[in-house]
């Protein structure tokens, strides 16, 4: 029986051991060994090019004429599509896929009167002189014309509590912030290793984002663009099915003792 208990206590250790996740696996933001130390006073710069439109994107564009100035004045009309736009915002919805302008496959969006026009890899600013330069054509009072982007589309899978397909009424989003839409990020996903699948006019590219790394902040994928996917891994710790905190692991291993134990004393009868 001395031998059994023993046997047991092992087995228990080595189940505790493999299913213990430190607090440094799952801390953001850390200085990590080997990097020069950024303190949480300091000022850090961040790397944000201007984004360009590319494939399947949704544009938000308003034309205004005087006239509508001086009808409406300068908010937007309030009539019952802008009112179905808000509620489903409200409700999570993609507002913008019916009322928005998608760049289609050959880059263009097409738009009344106008017909096609070519924005692939244009800024919004560049978006908008086009569309101006078009609409002189056809109008003669002065114009404003308003591009925006119809909100942020981003995928999360994997080890997220809340994985799914999430679109968010923002111009620019940071990572984070796009892991808190999806819940965090459970205790078994590699914050380390994050997968970050982003669109480039010439294709797709496969990209390791370090979550735990400060310097991640002065990185280009510090903001999210329209259409990239997060997948998060899990750690080999997944395997054993480990509970998510110190409760849940110890009721894991006494329910395993329980059951070598059981075993042993049958075999060992």
């Amino acid at each position: 029986m001395n031998r059994l208990r023993l046997l047991a206590l092992c087995l228990g250790l080595m189940l505790f051991a493999a299913s213990c996740v430190s607090n440094k696996r799952i801390i953001y933001l850390q200085n990590l060994e080997g990097n020069t130390p950024i303190p949480e006073d300091q000022l850090i710069t961040y790397e944000m090019p201007e984004y360009r439109l590319q494939y399947n994107d949704i544009v938000e564009i308003q034309i205004k004429t005087v006239d509508d100035f001086l009808q409406s004045g300068f908010g937007p009309p309030q009539n019952n599509m802008n009112m179905n736009m808000m509620q489903g915002a409200q409700g999570g919805g993609d507002v913008y896929y019916m009322t928005g302008y998608t760049v289609d496959k050959h880059g263009n969006i097409r738009l009344p009167i106008i017909g096609d026009v070519n924005v692939l890899e244009m800024t919004l600013d560049e978006t908008r002189a086009a569309l101006e330069k078009e609409l002189k054509e056809f109008v003669t009072t002065e114009l404003f014309v308003r591009v925006k982007l119809g909100g942020i589309r981003f995928s999360t899978i994997g080890e997220f509590r809340r994985p799914g397909k999430y679109t968010i009424l923002q111009d620019r989003m940071t990572i984070f912030e796009a892991i808190a839409h999806a819940g965090d990020m459970t205790i078994a996903a590699k914050r380390d290793e994050l997968l970050l699948i982003r669109q480039y006019p010439d294709g797709t590219k496969l990209h390791r984002v370090n979550l735990q790394d400060r310097q991640l902040i002065s990185s280009p994928f510090y903001f999210i663009q329209p259409n990239d996917q997060l997948y998060a891994e899990p750690m080999k710790v997944r395997e054993i099915g480990a509970g998510e905190n110190a409760a849940q692991s110890i009721s894991l291993i006494i329910s395993s003792l329980s059951l070598v134990a059981l075993v042993l004393n049958l075999v060992l009868r």
